[in-house]
């Protein structure tokens, strides 16, 4: 019976543990996102702006964005880097690219 039992609660151990996981492949975790990303560049090709202000990648810069009155509540980042609500500011941040690198920057996620 105790066999019975420990193969009970290991089971349902091992089925929590197979669920845990569960992320869809067409989105990463957004944590994942962050770690991969090399965050040594000018440009943050996730986001679309300049590495040293993207609050996404940079949580420590949140705050800061927040007590300026810069976040955008609805999408969970700087309202002056949220291309959904302003979709022209990407344009804007793209010029930068532009002008530093010659060429169109690479498509920010959304």
């Amino acid at each position: 019976m105790r066999t019975f039992a420990l193969s009970c609660v290991a089971t349902v151990i091992l089925v929590g543990l197979a669920g845990c996981g569960n992320v869809t492949a067409d989105k990463p975790a957004p944590d994942s996102a962050a770690a991969e990303h090399n965050h040594e560049g000018w440009w943050c090709d996730e986001h679309g702006v300049p590495e040293e202000i993207c609050a996404q990648c940079h949580p420590q810069l949140v705050a800061k964005f927040k007590a300026d009155g810069d976040w955008c509540k609805l999408h969970d980042r700087p309202d002056s880097q949220c291309f959904i609500c302003h979709p022209e500011l990407e344009a804007k941040f793209a010029e930068k690219y532009e002008a530093k690198f010659n060429k169109k920057p690479p498509k920010p996620e959304t």
